[in-house]
């Protein structure tokens, strides 16, 4: 009589494609490729500052002396050099993004795309670099602008608010700029939509003056932009809510809610960002 042994089948283990240690890995040696990059274009790291400092340490003082130091109670000076956050972010994210095209035409871009890395790791290794530089560009730039004379009131609590609605700004900024990058071929058609995205919006964002003495229909187009909400926070931050301009925005009596709010509209504003680079990135690496 024959005894037959059932045969368990072994087990089938199925691997991930993108395992939290090696998507880490993938991201910091990415991201250490673009810093290495960066440094080695010192356009990237000094250019984007020179207007925002030309505003903080000569043209901020200008304006104070000649319309005086002080407007509603709130310092002029410090009020527009705050405001230089607002062109510096977006100048410094457009130069990150003229970079990808310059990667992707020159670089070594294709190799990435052909090792075995998502793609979204391409973008948020670039964001992570363009960030820390952010960080250390607005550093200099508040630090010279104090220097300059601007008084700011810096607490733990303000410092939050700051870095919360700089961090945010930051990445939905670059999140443009990326999908500018993945659509637009040439250099020179980047930089020629880089006034529309980066400067223009400066004007009208309460950058200078309050958006409640813009027409109509400029106070309402003023506030769908994240420019607006971000610039908002950064003073209630810094300077506190009466130089916040909070109020023109939602019309509210409690500054922390209406901060609240207005760093939420900031928060999408990154959120479809980083997904608009990603998905433009992704689309663009296929053809």
């Amino acid at each position: 009589m024959t005894t037959m042994t059932a045969i368990r089948p072994l087990p089938v283990r199925t691997r991930s494609a993108a395992p939290r240690p090696a998507a880490f890995n993938a991201l910091r040696t990415l991201a250490a490729r673009r810093f290495a990059l960066s440094v080695r274009t010192p356009r990237e790291l000094v250019v984007p500052l020179l207007t925002p400092v030309l505003f903080a340490l000569v043209i901020a003082p200008a304006l104070r002396d000649a319309l005086g130091a002080t407007h509603g109670g709130v310092d002029y000076m410090s009020f527009v050099a705050l405001a230089t956050v607002g062109l510096l972010i977006p100048l410094n994210t457009q130069f990150a993004g003229l970079s990808v095209i310059v990667d992707r035409l020159s670089g070594a871009q294709r190799e990435l795309l052909a090792a075995p890395v998502r793609r979204a790791l391409l973008v948020l290794g670039n964001l992570v670099v363009v960030v820390a530089i952010t960080a250390v560009q607005l550093a200099v730039l508040v630090v010279l602008a104090a220097i300059r004379g601007a008084t700011f009131d810096i607490t733990a609590a303000g410092l939050a608010w700051f870095v919360g609605a700089v961090l945010l700004f930051t990445i939905g900024m670059y999140g443009i700029a990326e999908a500018m990058a993945s659509r637009i071929g040439r250099q020179e058609e980047f930089i020629s939509a880089t006034p529309a995205v980066a400067i223009v919006p400066w004007f009208f964002a309460g950058s200078l003056f309050p958006i409640s003495v813009l027409p109509g229909f400029l106070d309402v187009f003023a506030k769908f932009l994240p420019l607006t909400h971000a610039l908002a926070v950064v003073r209630y931050g810094l300077m506190g809510a009466r130089a916040s301009g909070l109020t023109n925005i939602w019309g509210m009596s409690n500054p922390t809610a209406m901060a609240a709010l207005s760093l939420g509209v900031v928060a999408v504003f990154a959120v479809l960002g980083v997904t608009l680079a990603v998905r433009t990135f992704s689309k663009a690496a296929v053809h």
